[in-house]
This record gives C-alpha cells, structure tokens and sequence, in this order.
C-alpha cells in the first residue's frame, strides 16, 4: 500500500504548482529523460511511441493531399541561409553553427537546420523548369535545432522532431489554397486524433513566418490558460522564389517564378496532449493516439486459469485494438496506479470471481467509471468505450476552452482577464505593430491569431481606441 502511495504523490498537483505538476508527468510517465548534452531530451519508448501514432496518421493523410516524402540534408551553408534576407534574420539569433570538419575549419561555415526552406529552394531551382514539373508537393520527416536559452521537455528544446512540408506552384491561387487546406488538415487532426479543439485563424505581421506572405496558426488552449500554437501553415508567395530564381516555363511560353508554401508539426504535440487532458494521476490519452489501448489486468494471477484468461482476452482484442496484459509480480493497486499515470485509456480487470461468472470489469481512465460486461460481449463493449472516450474527452477540453475564453470591450477588461489568465482574451485590435508590442509590453498577452470566424466586439481597437480593423485572440502562451 505504501508503495502505491508513493507512486500517487510523485506528481506535484497542477494546482499547486502547474509547471512542476508538468513535468513530474513527464517524468514519471517515462515519456522522456534528460540527457548529457544540455537542453535536448531522450524520447523514451513510451514518448516514442506516441509520436510514432502521430506520425503514421499525419503521414496518412498528407498522403492523401498528394504529398510525397523526401529527405534534405541537416545541413546548410552560410551562403544558401543568406540569400533571403527576412528568413535568416529572423533565424540568426538560434542557429547553431559548424565550423570544423574533424580537424579542419571548413572554408565556409555551415548550419545545422533550424528549418530547411533554403534547402528546398535551392533543390526547387534545378528541379522545376516547366509547368509540366508543378506543383511539387513535399514533406519531410526530420529534427532540426534551435538553440532556445529555456528548453522545457517537448514544449521547447533545442533539438526536435517535426515534419515540414514544402510545395511549389504555379499560382498565387494554387498557393494560398494549399496554404489553408493543410492547415484544415491540422486541425482536423487534433481534433479527430488528439481530441483537442483547436482555434484557426491568420498570425499578425509582428508574428508571421521570417519570410512568409501570410502564416495561418491553429492554437490550442491548455489547463492553466495557456495558449499553445500547435501548428503552422505559410503562404511563401513568389519571395522565396525570387530569391533562388525558382522559374518554370508556362503555357504561355513565358518564364514565371514558383509561388510556395510551408507547414509544420512537432513534439511539441506530445506537451499538449499532455496539458490539454492530463489529470493530478498523470497522462490521460485519447483512444485514437494512444500506443496501448487496453491493458488487461489479471487479479490474483497466481490462481489457475487466471493469466491464461487474461491470454485469451487479449488475443481476442489484439485483431482491432491495442492491448496488452500486465503479468508482472507487482500488486493489482500498483498495477492500476501505473496503467493510470501511463495514461492508458482502459483497463480490464480480470480475476477468478470474474471467470466463474463470464464476465470481467472495463475501467474508463478518463472517469475511472466501472462497466461490468460479459466476456461475450466484451469485443464489442471495448470498441464502444473507447470511442466514447475519445468523443468525451474532446466535449471537455472544448468545454474548458469556451468557460476560458472571455470578451474585452475595454482595456481594464483586459488587463483583469489577462492578469487572472482566464485563457483565450477575444478583443479589436486597430491592426497596428506598435499597438500589438503595447499590449505585450503592458500584459505579457501576445495575439495568438485573428481568427477565420470574425466577430465584431465593437468598433475601437481595446487598447489605443483607434478604429477596429480585426478581432483577434490574445493570450499569454507557451
């Protein structure tokens, strides 16, 4: 019993400290491990196998877009970061840089990636020479570094993994719809995987993509309030490609430049997971993204027939879902406390009462409710619970986003919800940089994005009283 305490009180509750409650979950979940080389993490296999579920759904759909998988080099030359002026000023204050091959210093310095649309221009440039080459729809799978000052598990470190997709066009048009179907591709993603509500709309000029025409966000809101951008997708127009003199030959037999995009995920997702539905037990995941679906928990495994059961059933499951049994010689209360802070969405209880009666007991770790149901019916029952999980969970966190989300018709209003970080601050905004950097300034509040579904609060911008040009949500963010 003591040990099953224990395991219980090495998570920090999130209301008595939110930061530390963070990452005693990522601890002791065993999602991740620091390492030796300061502000980078080791994936565990637990960490691991999550991204592994997000990457096998996003790849399946960019799949279905049309998108094709390729692999560039991680590093950059001086020279190719240099040759679109806002992107490496933008970049210049995290790159790391190589300077040595083993004992030698290089003629020219490079990078280790921070992003790789140089790369793909550069590749783009020998690669499309007529309209018959566009659109050039592609993606890679990689992790780039970005020498951040604070790192924090997931949310922030100075290596990570991601996927970034880049594409090439023969118009603007083509361009921008690209831009907008990938982003609806995000956040049907969170939405219908991670069951996590997400926020579409445009960044600002201040918060925009060094080098992009126009960036689009989908913005997530976690247990404290919080605001996480939890996914990108710009719109390059022809800038890039002038750049690297990207040109095709048209149907008109005149040469044009390209027109771009650029879109990207990370394990930032994980973190979000993580804050969106965890609980003071520790991870809770929704059924769709979870490595383990169902883990089997034999009672008094020692009695005959107890373990073959417990066999059998996940045999029965295994066809359709992803299941497990927990066999090992800790106690049944150890067993439940670890399937609980590994966030496993449910567990079967089985035990020799259970056999004589044909039936066994489903545990929901979202609302930890018992379902006593027949063995027979139990493929069956699993399925049910599990997608009601996954629609139960997403019902919450949207819950919790819209009881977080509140309207500032004026400037004490903001401050207040903004000082009490209430979540999502929906306010006018006259559309002025200065203004923007004055808001942040004066409350620590960023624009998180102006969203697609526009709504009008009021004529005045709620922080200088200038005329309104956009309704915009601001929040303090990760």
């Amino acid at each position: 019993m003591a040990k099953e305490k224990k395991l219980v009180e090495a998570i920090t509750s999130m209301e008595e400290d939110f930061a530390q409650w963070y990452t005693d979950v990522v601890k002791k979940a065993e999602l991740v491990d620091y390492s030796s080389v300061k502000g980078c993490m080791v994936i565990k296999p637990a960490g691991y196998a999550i991204w592994e579920n997000i990457q096998k759904e996003l790849d399946r759909r960019f799949k279905e877009t049309g998108v094709e998988n390729v692999y560039m080099p991680m590093f950059i030359p001086e020279s190719l970061l240099q040759r679109e002026k806002d992107h490496v000023e933008g970049f210049a204050p995290e790159v790391a840089w190589v300077t040595h091959g083993g004992l030698n210093e290089l003629q020219e310095r490079m990078c280790v990636r921070p992003t790789s649309e140089t790369l793909f221009c550069d590749f783009y440039a020998r690669e499309i020479q007529s309209y018959r080459d566009l659109p050039k729809l592609y993606n890679q799978w990689c992790s780039v570094v970005r020498w951040e000052k604070e790192t924090r598990p997931f949310l922030r470190s100075r290596e990570f993994l991601w996927q970034e997709g880049h594409t090439a066009h023969a118009t603007a048009e083509e361009a921008k719809e690209r831009t907008i179907q990938m982003l609806n591709v995000y956040a049907d993603f969170c939405e219908e995987v991670l069951a996590m509500p997400v926020v579409k709309g445009q960044k600002t000029e201040k918060e925009k993509f060094a080098g992009a025409e126009a960036t689009y966000t989908i913005e997530a809101l976690m247990h404290d309030g919080k605001a996480l951008q939890s996914g990108t997708s710009h719109n390059f127009g022809d800038g890039f490609a002038k750049a690297f003199g990207i040109q095709f030959t048209d149907k008109d037999n005149k040469l044009k430049h390209v027109y771009q995009t650029s879109w990207g995920m990370t394990t930032r997702l994980i973190g979000a997971i993580i804050m969106v539905h965890g609980d003071n037990s520790g991870l809770v995941l929704p059924p769709r993204i979870a490595p383990t679906q169902v883990m089997i928990i034999p009672i008094m495994q020692k009695k005959e027939g107890v373990l073959e059961k417990a066999e059998e059933l996940r045999g029965l499951l295994a066809s359709n879902y992803r299941v497990k049994v927990d066999d090992s010689d800790k106690s049944p209360g150890w067993k439940f406390s670890e399937q609980e802070m590994r966030g496993i969405p449910i567990r079967i209880e089985i035990g020799p009462k259970d056999i004589e009666a044909n039936q066994g007991v489903i545990v929901r770790r979202d609302t930890r409710e018992k379902i006593v149901v027949s063995l027979d019916e139990l493929q069956t029952k699993v399925g049910e619970v599990l997608e009601q999980i996954q629609h139960d969970m997403f019902e919450r966190a949207k819950a919790h986003r819209e009881e977080h989300t509140v309207v500032a018709k004026n400037w004490d209003e903001f401050k207040e919800a903004i000082a009490e970080q209430r979540g999502f601050v929906k306010a006018m905004w006259c559309g002025c940089k200065e203004c923007e950097e004055a808001i942040k300034e004066e409350t620590t509040a960023t624009t998180r994005c102006m969203p697609f579904e526009q709504e009008n609060l009021g004529e005045t911008c709620v922080h200088c009283g200038k005329p309104a040009k956009a309704m915009v949500y601001f929040g303090k963010a990760y």
